[in-house]
């Protein structure tokens, strides 16, 4: 009994360690007038929590004025979830209404000589995006039990994602089915195209030769 709790623990780390991984934060460069864009892939109704600062190149003295960001977070089909111009911090949390790419892009502001900020991003989505801290407080539940709810909530997770794989795979399929479909219309419409120029041209040669008493 006590080797199998321990294996049970080990295996809720590994996940624990998997998640973590993922919801880790990214550093990245960025020059005055440029702009870099992060995406993700968030399926529909799923929940999506990030925040952004940029790293203070000296924490003796305060930011400086240069070091301001524009943010904007998007979906596929162009829609604004997220927008704050000059700042030097923000978060934002909504729920996907639609499924694909999202693309949150940083503009830095323009600065006369260059400079190079740094910004720290943290995006999380589907289960790590969900507040466990607050699960914990309101059940009043062990720490076992937490993880046995982060792991329920990360099969569940799993499982939508293959659906909704399948779902794009489907969708694929049937792409692939119609183009296939029209290639070979197109294809026989060439081949009746060619052997009517061809039935044409051997008609005109024929009235030409006979024309000229040949044949």
């Amino acid at each position: 009994m006590e080797i199998q709790r321990h294996n049970t623990m080990i295996s809720l780390l590994l996940i624990l360690g998997f998640l973590t991984a993922i919801a880790q934060s990214v550093r990245f460069d960025l020059q005055s007038g440029h702009t870099k864009c992060i995406s993700d892939d968030i399926k529909s109704n799923s929940m999506t929590v990030g925040k952004y600062s940029v790293v203070n190149p000296n924490d003796a003295h305060p930011m400086p004025e240069s070091h301001k960001l524009t943010v904007r977070v998007t979906s596929a089909y162009g829609n604004t979830y997220h927008q704050s111009e000059r700042v030097e911090s923000g978060q934002f949390g909504f729920q996907a209404a639609e499924a694909g790419d999202y693309l949150a892009c940083f503009w830095a502001v323009d600065h006369n000589p260059l400079v190079t900020i740094t910004v720290e991003f943290d995006w999380k989505s589907g289960v790590a995006a969900k507040d466990w801290s607050n699960v914990a407080k309101k059940g009043s539940v062990d720490v076992m039990e937490i993880e046995l709810k982060k792991l329920q909530e990360t099969i569940t997770n799993i499982h939508e994602e293959m659906l909704y794989l399948r779902e794009r795979e489907e969708e694929m399929q049937n792409l692939n089915i119609a183009t296939n479909s029209r290639m070979a219309w197109l294809s026989f419409l060439s081949l009746g195209v060619c052997l009517s120029v061809a039935g044409l041209q051997l008609w005109h040669l024929k009235s030409f030769f006979e024309k000229k008493k040949i044949i």
